[in-house]
């Protein structure tokens, strides 16, 4: 086995959520309003750091697709798939494009700051 090499985005990122490697800018998302057997998802155009699986046939709620399982390539979790044909005209618009399931990733933007939520006294209070 060879030696992996990440890509590192620039931006604001989604990573995965088991080992933390960079997946996907936000500026590459296109949709938030897709689902997956487990929860929400994402529709992405650009999806990096990832091993693509097997095509298969699959009956998703906008019809029959050809996808492939999409992992990460550091940690090997399954983190969604990719849209490889789409059988209905108006599904074309999938094809090529990423789907990373929102409870396989983390927003960069939030777990880059640590806020201190508990209360806090004034200045001009005593302890």
């Amino acid at each position: 086995m060879g030696r992996i090499f990440l890509v590192e985005l620039d931006g604001r990122v989604y990573k995965c959520k088991f080992c933390g490697s960079h997946l996907a800018l936000a500026d590459d998302l296109v949709s938030k309003s897709f689902h997956c057997r487990r929860g929400k998802a994402y529709l992405f155009n650009i999806v990096v750091n990832i091993i693509v699986g097997a095509q298969e046939e699959r009956m998703m709620l906008s019809g029959m697709h050809t996808v492939a399982d999409i992992f990460c390539c550091c940690c090997g979790q399954i983190v969604g798939w990719k849209y490889e044909a789409a059988h209905d005209k108006s599904q074309k618009y999938k094809e090529g494009k990423f789907v990373l399931e929102r409870g396989r990733i983390v927003d960069g933007a939030e777990s880059e700051f640590y806020l201190d939520t508990r209360p806090s006294m004034s200045d001009n209070e005593d302890a």
